[in-house]
């Protein structure tokens, strides 16, 4: 018997399976629906060629075994390489979910190359595979896959109407936002596990309504940052420390850390995050995503676990100033069960927010820069890296203004100093216990309880290593009294004197600063900001810039973002 056609099978069939599994590797990053129909074509080749081999064999048949042998190696890797080339042509054509936009994923819907189930699927491998490691996830709504087909169905069946926007776009809620579904709210703490809130947050239903689909919750700093001094940013009891997927010994910051690290690992397209003062903003500026803080009242807080009613804040993590934008439409306008609403949707354009996605916004725009103190603790090629980016401002079309100052600004950045603090706590403990008490369920009632079961739960809760010292303190306010009155009549007056004045006497559109630093500037008066990637350190690490503007300022914040983005396109993908 010649065992020469037998030995070259044995040899090349692993070659010719890697190599088409090479092959297929683009399409498993790419498409996870088309995993199984890729692998069964490479098989096939594969059997294709065995065939091809067998129908050869007997033309080699007359020559000698080591020329039979290389005869068969040549041609049989030959047919390997193009049939993997084939293999990848096939998988290479297909739509890329990775750091799709919503834009581009709604066209891949209606060109059927995408459906929902699929990019649901998709996320949810990606979170299976990156979320042990990262933390960004701290629940996955068991309902997604069905929310995700009820999507195709409606898009299958409704061709009349056109499905677009949100619907059928996975998105994720910082765990501080209420849903009334099978998804808990917790503000990452077990004190809350099992709790039911009234009602979905006005935000969720706005998003429902749109067609979204409620991909899970995602974690945070626990209770917003707002338990303790001594927890690390991105640590919850029950979500664990997320960490930085650009570097993972990096601060993710928060307190919507989870937000941002899922939506720039790519283990959703858009997340929901909140601000008091710098948990949009920042975790933004270090996880190289969009972050948007929304003026104060422009979006509901109903049924959101509340810090400050003064300065809490719905908003946006995305990978594009487009997809926070889509979003914002989505979720902003009146709440009755959220008065500051009625106020500030005047600010609210009739056409929309998207209209201000103008690739040329930046041209006439007269921005403001603000050196000291927010450039002081920066590394050198950080900063070289915002003289190149003042530049491109400039070269867009912007008046930039340099050389700033902003009255009181380091009392303003101390929240002992400002008062900040004083009223923080007690705005704090009065809003809490009136979202505890309206719960439907809820294992504790009061600030009181919560410290009591941190205090019974100190192992489960980490209380022994970080402390519950922001609770204590609350918890021995007494609601508004002078002293918490004289702290808000200074916030007004540092902010009025000092940023408002700034933006007013200049006649800016925008103040502009690195990373997030100014984060508290914005917050004490509920003014908005947009956060975009602007660079790498020679670490890795990323960093934002800062567009920082009075309230309803959203349109002209927008274009700068916008243009700022389309002028530079700095984000990249994190290394995972």
């Amino acid at each position: 018997m010649d065992w020469s056609l037998t030995i070259a099978f044995i040899i090349l069939m692993p070659i010719n399976l890697f190599l088409n599994i090479l092959a297929m590797d683009e399409s498993l990053s790419k498409m996870p629906q088309n995993q199984a129909h890729n692998f069964y074509f490479c098989i096939c080749n594969w059997y294709l060629a065995l065939g091809s081999m067998q129908g050869l064999s007997s033309f080699l048949a007359t020559t000698t075994l080591s020329l039979r042998m290389f005869g068969l190696s040549f041609m049989f890797l030959v047919l390997s390489i193009i049939l993997s080339t084939g293999c990848y042509f096939i998988s290479a054509q297909e739509f890329s979910i990775k750091e799709a936009s919503i834009s581009e994923i709604q066209l891949a819907f209606k060109q059927n190359k995408l459906t929902s189930r699929q990019l649901v699927e998709f996320y949810l491998g990606e979170i299976r595979r990156l979320n042990p490691v990262l933390k960004g996830v701290i629940e996955v709504n068991p309902d997604a896959l069905s929310q995700a087909d009820t999507a195709d169905y409606e898009r299958k069946n409704k061709a009349a109407t056109p499905l677009v926007g949100l619907h059928g776009i996975p998105i994720l809620l910082k765990d501080n936002i209420g849903t009334k579904d099978k998804l808990n709210t917790t503000a990452g703490s077990f004190a809350l596990l099992g709790s039911m809130v009234p009602r979905d947050a006005a935000v969720v239903s706005k998003l429902r309504k749109a067609g979204a689909i409620i991909l899970g919750k995602a974690s945070l700093s626990e209770w917003a940052a707002f338990r303790s001094l001594k927890a690390p940013n991105g640590f919850s009891a029950r979500g664990g420390q997320g960490k930085n997927p650009y570097v993972l010994s990096a601060d993710p910051c928060g307190s919507s850390s989870g937000s941002a690290i899922s939506t720039a690992a790519n283990l959703v397209a858009v997340s929901l995050g909140t601000e008091t003062d710098g948990s949009i903003l920042c975790p933004a500026s270090s996880n190289s995503v969009v972050g948007f803080k929304p003026t104060v009242g422009l979006t509901s807080r109903d049924q959101v676990i509340p810090v400050s009613p003064r300065q809490d804040t719905v908003g946006l993590l995305s990978r594009t100033v487009s997809d926070a934008v889509y979003v914002l439409d989505v979720i902003a306008g009146i709440d009755y069960n959220d008065p500051a609403t009625t106020t500030w949707s005047k600010y609210i354009p009739q056409a929309g927010f998207k209209q201000y996605l103008n690739p040329n916004g930046l041209k006439g725009k007269r921005l403001g820069i603000v050196r000291n103190p927010f450039f002081g603790l920066l590394d050198s090629d950080v900063t070289q890296a915002f003289e190149k980016h003042f530049q491109t401002l400039r070269q867009e079309g912007a008046v930039v203004v340099d050389n700033l100052e902003i009255a009181n600004i380091n009392t303003i950045l101390n929240p002992n100093k400002s008062g900040e603090a004083v009223a923080l706590i007690a705005e704090f403990k009065l809003s809490l216990n009136a979202y505890l008490k309206n719960l439907v369920v809820s294992p504790v009632r009061s600030l009181a309880d919560v410290i009591a079961f941190n205090q019974k739960n100190a192992n489960l809760e980490n209380i022994k290593e970080f402390g519950q010292d922001i609770f204590l303190a609350a918890q021995a306010t007494h609601g508004i009294g002078d002293t918490e009155k004289a702290a808000l009549a200074n916030l007004e007056s540092l902010s009025r004197n000092g940023f408002e004045k700034l933006i007013r006497d200049y006649k800016l559109d925008a103040l502009v600063t690195p990373g997030s630093s100014v984060a508290p500037v914005l917050a004490i008066r509920g003014f908005p900001g947009i956060n975009v990637p602007a660079g790498y350190d020679n670490k890795g690490v990323p960093f934002g810039i800062t567009f920082g503007g009075l309230k309803g300022s959203e349109s002209q914040l927008i274009e700068i973002a916008y243009g700022f983005e389309q002028a530079t396109n700095v984000r990249k993908p994190p290394p995972i």
